[in-house]
Formats: C-alpha cells, sequence, structure tokens
C-alpha cells in the first residue's frame, strides 16, 4: 500500500502544520480589520510615519509606493522602495502604522547591514534552486530508486527551509524597532501601542507557522527517504 504509506506521514506531519498556516492567517486577518478601525489620535498617516523612520535613520534615498491589494505591504531592498497596501498607504489607523513602521524597519535592517539579512542573502541562491528543482528531484528519485538524486533534493530543499528559518529573527527585529520607534518618536501613545503590538504579533506568527510546514515537510521527506534505504 505505498498510497497510503506515503500519505500517512503528510496526515501526521504537514497536514497539522498547515492547519496552523490557516490558522495564522486567518488571526493575521481578523487583528488587521480589529485594528483597522481604531485611529491614532495624532492623525498620521502609514505613509507619512514610514517617511520619518526612514528620514530618522538616513534613508532619504528609500522611497514609498503604493501598492494595490491587501496586507500585500513589503519592503523592496533591490529597488529600496518600501510599498505600502491600499489598505494601509493613507490610513491613520495603529494597525496601518505598525505595518508601516515594519516595513521600515526592514530597510533600516538593510541601511545598517543587519547580519541576519546578509546570512540569508548568502544562501538566497540555494534556497531559490531548491524552490524549483528539490520535490522533482526527490519524486524521480523515488520514482526510479535513485538515491543521489533524493540526496540531492533534501539537500537543497533544506537550504530552502534554512532559509525560513533565518527570515524569523529578521521579521521578529523588524517588529521589535517598529515598536520601540513608534514609542521613542511619539508617533503613538501607550495604549495605541497595544494593537500595533498585537498586529505585528499576529503577523510574526504567519512566518512561524509557515516555517514549521517547511520543517515538517523536510521531516516527512527524510522518512521516505530512509524508509526507501531500509
Amino acid at each position: 500500500m505505498p498510497f497510503f504509506y506515503y500519505d500517512s506521514y503528510y496526515l501526521l506531519l504537514v497536514i497539522p502544520a498547515l492547519l496552523v498556516a490557516v490558522y495564522a492567517q486567518f488571526k493575521v486577518k481578523h487583528t488587521f480589520q480589529k485594528y483597522g478601525t481604531v485611529h491614532s489620535r495624532q492623525g498620521r498617516t502609514a505613509a507619512q510615519v514610514a517617511r520619518r523612520i526612514l528620514d530618522e535613520n538616513g534613508l532619504t534615498a528609500v522611497s514609498i509606493e503604493r501598492v494595490g491589494g491587501s496586507l500585500t505591504d513589503h519592503y523592496d531592498p533591490k529597488t529600496n522602495v518600501i510599498r505600502l497596501s491600499d489598505s494601509v498607504y493613507d490610513s491613520t489607523s495603529v494597525a496601518s502604522l505598525g505595518v508601516a513602521a515594519h516595513e521600515a524597519g526592514h530597510a533600516v535592517q538593510h541601511g545598517i547591514g543587519y547580519v541576519p539579512i546578509r546570512l540569508r542573502n548568502s544562501i538566497l541562491p540555494v534556497a531559490n534552486l531548491g524552490s524549483h528543482l528539490a520535490m522533482p528531484l526527490i519524486l524521480l528519485g523515488l520514482l526510479v530508486s535513485a538515491e543521489p538524486l533524493v540526496t540531492a533534493g533534501i539537500v537543497l530543499f533544506s537550504a530552502l527551509v534554512l532559509f525560513q528559518l533565518i527570515t524569523l529573527p529578521i521579521e521578529f527585529n523588524a517588529s521589535r524597532r517598529a515598536i520601540y520607534t513608534l514609542r521613542s518618536g511619539n508617533m503613538l501613545e501607550e495604549d495605541e501601542l497595544v494593537g500595533a503590538k498585537k498586529v505585528l504579533s499576529a503577523a510574526a506568527m504567519t512566518y512561524v507557522a509557515s516555517t514549521l510546514v517547511a520543517v515538517m515537510q523536510l521531516l516527512r521527506l527524510v522518512l521516505l527517504a530512509n524508509r526507501r534505504r531500509d
């Protein structure tokens, strides 16, 4: 019963992790919607907050653009641009200000040469290769009983998992920078910071959940390969 055997690992390891990831996505959307209706008393927009953080850190060359969608906010180091989604850019909510400060935190990380980012960038080429080739190599190796192909695929997938593991401290650090800056710069009051913290904590959990999925998938692949050797 090889089909059932292969699926048993998926059911026991990957499915529970996927359920955690689905819950994390629901949680971040629910939390953002909740605190997206709580507006800052000072009335600054998310774009204005991001601009102020950048300028105070000497990052005047980093621009801020609007991007379509919801929760599509990100910093693009290649173009040196922070892109804030339609639901964030002009918003004065504590949720939006937290998101904008978080993305500005990523720009600051790149600006100061934050070590985990340099480490993540060093394995990015292998991780990109793993995202495209790992599974085809493993599946082909299992089908034709070619152990070197399976091993190569697992190594490439491991690089992808390592990339995601390194991403976690980067995201947590950006959130800590965001809250610290919003507080020290008097951009949000203490009671308003509560909402921003909850939004950023929920967002961080999505990265934890996606990493958990990758780790469980790697464990499944290693177990499959070891079982085939027996």
